[in-house]
């Protein structure tokens, strides 16, 4: 989306941002070309993908905002997504589409988030229509409050679709509405009859993450094992420090591969990629250190670099 954002000639939508993208020949080309860039960086490096739907802000509320009741904005993503993962032959098994949600109100404001049940009753009909869709799992990022995160996953397990669940973090080991992350883990484990296939981190510098990942109050077995990876930011700026830049803060390409990548070494993360501030030159960079890492001695295993629009 901030890659989108950043186009000339592109504007998004106020209700859905890219969801409808698809409907229109300029914002389908932009998106297709995004998409390729990351398919063909994943095919070249033979590296396992994971792709999101453009549908962050899909929602059935917003879908009606935006004028498109009646379409299946979420079900035309995934079809779209599908065909261009076709045609990648035999690299297409290594390629997986996820149902991408996120929170009802502003990702970077924990006060806006919704209870649980509320969260529940609200995001069920996205999870269902991005379900029935045929996507293979569903990804629930950007959250900044437990409580909505519950609802969520409880929507989310109701598909009995696998799904992860992204949350944003402060250096000090909490997500923003202050619950150590810790604490949230065990508490949203409990609270599903079907918890998350994993946990991630996402909109997050990947210095703030090895600090959260490192901070006293996460130093255990359990945030290690269910913590799966990170989509990180470009900029080591707080959430309110982004929310209120008005310049793109933006990493060099390289230094972002090499930092991303060494949290797999360091931390044994499994799923590693971009968010805000990232292109195809962060991926790519990405991918070239995680290739060169997996043929070392001492840093084997299996990769996912998962690139959101």
């Amino acid at each position: 989306m901030e890659r989108l954002r950043r186009m000339p000639g592109v504007q998004l939508d106020p209700h859905v941002v890219n969801s409808a993208f698809i409907y229109d020949d300029a914002g389908r080309a932009a998106l297709e070309a995004i998409y390729r860039d990351y398919l063909e960086i994943g095919r070249n490096h033979d590296l396992p993908l994971l792709l999101s739907t453009p549908t962050w802000r899909a929602g059935r509320e917003r879908i009606q905002a935006a004028g498109l009741e009646g379409r299946d904005l979420n079900g035309d993503n995934f079809r779209f997504l599908h065909g261009l993962r076709r045609e990648y032959g035999e690299y297409a098994g290594k390629v997986a589409i996820c149902g991408l949600m996120s929170c009802r109100g502003d990702a970077y404001r924990p006060e806006e988030a919704l209870s649980i049940r509320d969260a529940e009753e609200f995001h069920a009909w996205q999870a269902d229509a991005l379900a029935t869709a045929g996507v293979d799992l569903l990804l629930a990022s950007t959250l900044p409050a437990l409580s909505e995160a519950i609802g969520l996953a409880k929507a989310l397990a109701a598909t009995s679709i696998p799904y992860l669940i992204s949350f944003v973090l402060r250096p000090q080991g909490t997500l923003l509405d202050g619950t150590p992350l810790h604490e949230a883990i065990i508490t949203l484990d409990a609270a599903t009859s079907s918890p998350p296939l994993a946990y991630l981190v996402n909109c997050t510098h990947a210095s703030f993450f090895r600090q959260a990942l490192l901070h006293e109050v996460n130093s255990s077995p359990l945030v290690r094992k269910r913590i799966a990876g990170l989509l990180a930011n470009t900029a080591a700026l707080s959430p309110e420090e982004l929310d209120n830049s008005t310049q793109l803060r933006e990493e060099a390409p390289e230094r972002f591969g090499r930092s991303v990548a060494l949290l797999h070494k360091e931390l044994g993360m499994k799923i590693l990629g971009g968010c805000c501030g990232t292109d195809d030159r962060h991926i790519r960079s990405l991918a070239r250190e995680l290739t060169n890492c997996e043929e070392s001695p001492c840093c084997s295993g299996k990769y996912s670099s998962s690139s959101p629009a």
